[in-house]
């Protein structure tokens, strides 16, 4: 399934509680080679899309795209990791539809607003020396004000590791 809007399915935002698509600009790279590399190593097995679910990451084939920015993909997120920043942890995992099913392409990693007030950001978190994205309001009925930030390890991104959308994508 293909979803031009920047949406996650209802079923799946209420079984997880959040999920994050935002539709802003992404960070610059700044260096981060070890801290890419973590993740790479702590998520290589999530190749195998059984091995994301077995660890909790509840999958869905809706594609995240928004045109002129490119494709986030299908956000499989693991409930129990939403809020929890560490690296070796995402929340969310991001796929891409390919011809043998599911490919990983990223990483995403959620923080919910602390005090859910859209002009106050005392709380933004940073991961590998990039902020999250965010404040943002939430993407569906019940999900919080929240940040953000993708990782695209797995995946070539000319837009850069730490932007939202790939241009390079598919759905």
């Amino acid at each position: 399934m293909r979803r031009s809007l920047l949406r996650i399915p209802l079923a799946l935002t209420a079984a997880a509680g959040l999920v994050s698509t935002a539709l802003v600009g992404g960070t610059a790279d700044a260096g981060a080679p070890d801290g890419v590399a973590a993740i790479r190593a702590a998520t290589a097995r999530f190749h195998d899309p059984q091995v994301a679910i077995d660890a909790g990451y509840i999958p869905t084939d809706v594609c995240v795209e928004a045109p002129g920015l490119g494709v986030m993909g299908q956000h499989w997120i693991n409930p129990s990791l939403v809020g929890s920043i560490d690296l070796r942890h995402p929340a969310i995992l991001l796929y891409q539809p390919g011809t043998d099913g599911p490919e990983l392409v990223a990483v995403e990693y959620f923080q919910p607003d602390a005090d859910q007030d859209l002009s106050t950001d005392g709380d933004r978190p940073s991961l590998l020396g990039h902020p999250f994205d965010g404040p943002m309001l939430g993407h569906e009925p019940g999900m919080p004000i929240h940040y953000d930030l993708h990782a695209w390890v797995w995946q070539h991104n000319p837009a850069g590791t730490f932007a939202q959308f790939n241009p390079r994508g598919s759905c």
